[in-house]
C-alpha cells in the first residue's frame, strides 16, 4: 500500500507565486481567516455566488470542503486555491479550477472571489495571472474558461488584464444567489499571445 500511495497523486496543489500574492491549497489553520473574511464580506459576495449553505461557515462544514478538496486534486477533478497577500500572509480570497477535463477536450474552469476589503486591489488578477502558466504547463490543459454575470464589470475587468477574450453569452448557466442566470463566456487558449 505504501508503493501505491507514493506514485499516486499527491493530495495539495503547488505553492504559486504571482506579483503580490501567492496561492496554495486550503489548509485547515487557515479556518479562521477564511470564515472570519467570508463573513464579513457576505453582502458583497452574494450576488455574484451560489447560495450559500446554511452552516457554511462552520468548522464541520469546512472539513467536509477539505476532504472533497483533496478527493477533487487526487482525482485530478479541481484545485482548489486561497490567495495570500504576499506582505503579511493576509488571506485576501480564493480561485478554483474545476471541472478539469482530460482527453479531446483538455480544459477547466476558472472561478475566483475576494474579500470585500480587498477587492479592486489587483489581487485577484495577480492571482489569476500566476495561475494561467501553471494550467497550461503543469497541468498541461490547451484551454482555461471562465464565466461571469454581464454586469460584474470587476470581473470582466480581471479576464481581460489577463488575456482572456470574450466568447458569448450562455443563458442561464448558472444558479446564482437563488436564480439561474446569463453569464458571459471568456476563455484562453495555451496558444494565445501572452501579456
Amino acid at each position: 500500500m505504501a508503493f501505491l500511495r507514493s506514485i499516486s497523486k499527491p493530495d495539495t496543489a503547488p505553492l504559486i507565486l504571482g506579483d503580490g500574492v501567492y496561492l496554495r491549497t486550503p489548509q485547515p489553520g487557515d479556518y479562521s481567516a477564511w470564515a472570519g473574511l467570508r463573513e464579513s464580506s457576505r453582502d458583497f459576495l452574494t450576488p455574484w455566488e451560489p447560495t450559500w449553505a446554511q452552516d457554511d461557515l462552520t468548522r464541520t462544514a469546512y472539513r467536509r470542503r477539505l476532504r472533497r478538496y483533496v478527493r477533487e486534486i487526487r482525482e485530478d477533478h479541481a484545485y482548489p486555491f486561497f490567495i495570500f497577500r504576499e506582505q503579511d500572509d493576509a488571506l485576501v480570497g480564493g480561485c478554483t479550477l474545476s471541472g478539469v477535463q482530460r482527453g479531446v477536450q483538455q480544459s477547466c474552469t476558472l472561478g475566483y472571489w475576494a474579500g470585500e476589503k480587498y477587492a479592486g486591489q489587483g489581487y485577484v488578477t495577480a492571482a489569476v495571472r500566476a495561475l494561467v502558466p501553471y494550467v497550461f504547463e503543469e497541468l498541461k490543459l490547451h484551454r482555461l474558461q471562465a464565466a461571469c454575470l454581464p454586469e460584474n464589470e470587476r470581473s470582466r475587468a480581471v479576464l481581460r488584464k489577463c488575456g482572456f477574450a470574450e466568447e458569448g453569452h450562455a443563458r442561464g448557466y448558472l444558479r446564482i444567489n437563488g436564480m439561474w442566470r446569463d453569464h458571459v463566456v471568456f476563455a484562453i487558449l495555451r496558444d494565445d499571445p501572452r501579456r
